[in-house]
């Protein structure tokens, strides 16, 4: 985590075990459609472990794993998560209007994905320890609208889903933005990424409150949608 390797290690372990039973009550469900979100908590537990070993190439001075760990890092933070959760919140959704809805956060988040990809790649990022922390080293142009579709697609896109814990998932999400920012605005990526990948635990929840009939009636109402809009 953004506090300590034993932190992110801890968290990645934990989200591990999470990601898992998600997955498998995902499965359960045989809604194929929703696995794309199932996995939210496994992809958030191989970020974690990753900064875990970023970590540990401070203490030993490990450069070229610490760049490569680095990148990969932030590959998951700036490019993945923009466009990766609208479009499992996308996946899943049955209702039309919603889903016309969401593909303009899809764009919005495929746009923001390709333009900060273009900055890892031109600019590299520099990890380093402040404090207790890890600031992530890049520039940032156009950092504003940059960051207004970030938070579009990351953390607005699930609010418009229908089922309820894909949206307090969004909410809560909106709300660990504004205090990362107002609290750590320097080490805002780091720390953000670690609340977000603790607030996937509410992807497992959405899984567990709901019976398996229920999602095969989704799934019809889904197929329904869209034989009519054909």
């Amino acid at each position: 985590m953004c506090f300590s390797a034993s932190a992110s290690f801890t968290a990645g372990a934990v989200l591990l075990g999470v990601g898992t039973l998600t997955l498998r009550s995902a499965l359960a469900t045989r809604q194929r459609c929703a696995l794309p979100f199932a996995a939210i908590p496994l992809l958030f537990a191989i970020q974690q472990l990753i900064e875990g070993v970023i970590w540990l190439t401070f203490a030993v001075e490990v450069t070229r794993l610490n760049a490569v760990m680095t990148h990969v890092y932030s590959f998951f933070s700036h490019v993945l998560w923009p466009v990766y959760v609208p479009v499992a919140v996308l996946m899943m959704e049955p209702v039309a209007w919603r889903r016309r809805a969401l593909t303009a956060f899809v764009a919005a988040g495929a746009a923001v994905g390709a333009y900060l990809l273009y900055v890892l790649v031109a600019f590299p990022v520099v990890s380093k320890p402040t404090g207790q922390h890890i600031e992530y080293d890049s520039p940032h142009f156009f950092a504003a609208v940059t960051m207004t579709l970030y938070l579009f697609s990351t953390a607005l896109s699930p609010l418009l889903s229908t089922h309820r814990m894909v949206g307090v998932f969004g909410v809560l999400a909106l709300l660990s933005f504004g205090a990362a920012y107002a609290f750590y605005t320097t080490w805002f990526i780091s720390v953000w990424c670690f609340f977000a990948a603790l607030l996937s635990a509410v992807v497992y929840l959405h899984f567990r409150v709901r019976e398996p009939g229920r999602y095969r009636s989704t799934d019809s109402s889904l197929s329904a949608h869209r034989s009519q809009e054909a």
